[in-house]
């Protein structure tokens, strides 16, 4: 007798609404988080760190001392305080580049110390020779392994004051120029309208093969994926060599007896053999990134040490997820370590130009830190107040929560008798043997 075809699974309701609704939150919560922290950077900005350097030595001129170095740095505090979107910091050129070292600032506006006397020379009744008259000079510092985008923001502003110096001192050197007998040829004029010449240079140099400043957040995120993608693939077998689902080889089926393991004790295992993973991970991905594409790095076996605590980290934050909630556990998971930690990273667009909600995310997202961390390893010499201290903690921080966190679920569930397949009883063990019970993991 023909058995009747069973009706296609296409007709249940409850398949189209289900996979519709996580489809639907999955598709809004990336738009939302990866657009939002970066769609108005310029909007958001506030408090963008920037050295201002003053340096100037001061000159005479017409029988008074004049310092225009404060003269411009008096400019630039006067427009700071309507526009915070920088924080202009007045230190010294040495401690500037200390900050410049350390991935404090972004930038830096230097006034040279003898830019007070080329400036007056410009209005000397008798000016140098021609070719021996030094110009007025500011110098725009740029730092890129702070970040490119905040580097170029800072950059801009730099600039921008110094320019605006510039038109104010030559408002200042026209007036004087007028107040002399002899006019001043149109080319003369001209010069001293503007007379600072604005350079920009590179105050952090790095290596050519730093992807300009952004190779410590590619290898960031190749950690956390790594790190990802390890904690699924060990769920999935440490499941099958407990028999708890099946493999497909092609149009192949295998499956392990049924071993009956307390929650906490699969966890352990899976943990352990994250452990393991992550060191081979982690040297696969040192050895294809400095060995294979020649990244520029430093500090070799610091960094080896890094990377597998980075992937051996996340791994087991994501296994304590699975544990406590199951399938889901897998989407929450991405949705910590990527679809929240790549826009509040500060890796692209600085936290300072990140909207409120992403700068509160980026206090405790891992990316962040571990970018940090490794901008301090890759372009700071392992300083450790260059942001390793803080990516360290913070790893210290995450495992320890991890574990207590997962573990304490998974004996939560073990006490309750919430086993991934039920035990079977010693009356019904023979008719019901463990192999043929199939129950969906949690």
């Amino acid at each position: 007798m023909p058995h009747p075809t069973p009706p296609s699974v296409l007709r249940r309701p409850q398949l189209w609404i289900g996979t519709g609704l996580i489809a639907a939150v999955v598709s809004i919560l990336f738009a939302l988080l990866y657009v939002g922290g970066n769609v108005n950077p310029r909007g958001n900005l506030r408090d963008l760190p920037v050295a201002l350097v003053n340096s100037d030595a001061g000159a005479d001129a017409g029988g008074r001392r004049v310092n225009l170095g404060e003269q411009v740095v008096a400019g630039i505090e006067k427009a700071a305080k309507d526009d915070k979107s920088f924080d202009w910091q007045l230190v010294s050129r040495e401690e500037a580049d200390k900050l410049l070292g350390r991935g404090k600032v972004y930038g830096a506006l230097v006034i040279p110390e003898d830019f007070s006397a080329t400036v007056t020379a410009l209005a000397a009744p008798q000016p140098a020779p021609q070719g021996k008259a030094a110009p007025p000079t500011l110098t725009v510092l740029t730092n890129q392994a702070a970040g490119s985008i905040g580097s170029s923001m800072s950059s801009q502003a730099a600039q921008k004051a110094a320019h605006a110096a510039s038109a104010q001192l030559g408002q200042e050197l026209l007036k004087q120029a007028g107040a002399q007998k002899t006019p001043l040829p149109t080319a003369a004029q001209l010069k001293l309208a503007d007379p600072v010449t604005v350079t920009v240079a590179d105050g952090h140099p790095l290596g050519s093969r730093s992807a300009m400043g952004l190779s410590a957040f590619y290898y960031a995120l190749v950690l956390v994926v790594c790190g990802m993608l390890g904690a699924n693939l060990v769920n999935s077998q440490v499941d099958t060599a407990l028999g708890y689902v099946h493999t497909d080889f092609g149009p192949f089926r295998k499956r392990e007896p049924v071993q009956h393991t307390s929650r906490v004790r699969t966890l352990a295992i899976g943990m352990t053999l994250m452990l393991g993973l992550s060191v081979l991970m982690g040297t696969l991905v040192q050895v294809a990134t400095v060995g294979i594409l020649d990244m520029d790095a430093s500090h070799l076996g610091l960094l080896w040490v890094y990377s597998v605590a980075t992937i051996a980290v996340v791994g087991i934050g994501s296994l304590a997820l699975f544990a406590a909630f199951g399938t889901p556990g897998m989407l929450l998971a991405t949705i910590v370590f990527i679809a929240m930690a790549v826009p509040s990273s500060g890796a692209t667009v600085p936290i300072q130009a990140l909207p409120g909600f992403f700068r509160g995310l980026a206090e405790f997202e891992p990316l962040r830190q571990v970018t940090e961390g490794l901008r301090s390893l890759l372009y700071y010499g392992a300083q450790a107040d260059a942001g390793l201290t803080r990516a360290w903690a913070a790893m210290g921080i995450a495992l320890v929560t991890a574990l207590a966190f997962g573990f304490a679920v998974a004996h939560l569930y073990d006490r309750r008798g919430l086993h991934r397949i039920p035990r079977p009883d010693a009356d019904t063990e023979a008719a019901v043997p463990a192999t043929n019970v199939v129950v969906d993991a949690v």
